[in-house]
């Protein structure tokens, strides 16, 4: 008789944080963009009757383009309440642009104090902030190689754009917003990068400054599209 093969342990997919702190929550953030929107007014009329955290951004880039982001715990709300939006006026006659459309996740990297601030109240409070109207968002995909560095090599790595990150954010000129999306979009794409802030030059001296980084010019297989908005209208923050 053989013996039966030990079953393997469940994988763990908490967020995991200092300590032994972990948590099971995280925020779903996806962007939609669209082109023939010729009257942005109808969109926040319609926002409004419906129970979602958005924001809707004017395209820079287009003069008749739109783009709404939509935040959510449960991902069944982009599939409930957010179509039934999406499936109605006005938004139903808006051209979908598809090359714009991200989806990712909130993540922890292991150090963070405070999970449910981390992964849930920080990314809603900077997409809501009615001061930060200006807006990046754009995806990203790593070289495979990264995965195989030695752990405290990344570490360093990502230390370096961390630095500059926190050197925008405390002089509130930027403020990130970090989504994993493994899996998630129709391209292979890593991650999903929302930067925002009140002016529109500091976001683009972000991206500028990052180049130079390890990650950037030596790990990064692909950045963008990026799609460049200003926001004119968001759901109630609180």
């Amino acid at each position: 008789m053989h013996d039966k093969p030990d079953t393997p342990p469940a994988p763990d997919i908490a967020e995991h944080g200092a300590g032994d702190r972990t948590s099971d929550r995280r925020l779903y953030i996806q962007l939609l963009a669209w082109t023939e929107c010729n009257d942005p007014a109808f969109a926040t009329e319609s926002l409004q009757q419906f129970d979602l955290t958005c924001a809707l951004y004017e395209d820079l880039n287009d003069p008749f383009g739109m783009a709404l982001a939509i935040a959510a715990e449960d991902p069944e709300q982009l599939i409930g309440e957010a179509r039934r939006l999406l499936r109605g006026e006005p938004f139903v006659r808006f051209v979908p642009k598809p090359r714009y459309t991200m989806l990712g996740r909130t993540y922890a990297i292991g150090y963070e104090p405070d999970l449910d601030e981390t992964l849930v109240d920080r990314p809603r409070r900077t997409l809501l902030n009615a001061d930060w109207p200006w807006a990046v968002w754009y995806p990203l995909r790593r070289k495979g190689k990264y995965a195989r560095l030695d752990p405290d090599k990344r570490k360093h790595i990502l230390a370096e754009h961390g630095r500059i990150g926190h050197a925008f954010g405390s002089a509130d000129l930027a403020h990130d917003i970090r989504l994993a999306c493994h899996g998630m979009m129709s391209d292979d794409h890593d991650f999903v990068v929302g930067l925002v802030g009140a002016e529109l030059t500091p976001l683009s001296k972000v991206v500028e400054t990052m180049r130079q980084t390890q990650q950037t010019s030596r790990y990064i297989e692909t950045m963008g599209p990026f799609f460049v908005g200003k926001k004119i209208w968001q759901s109630d923050s609180a």
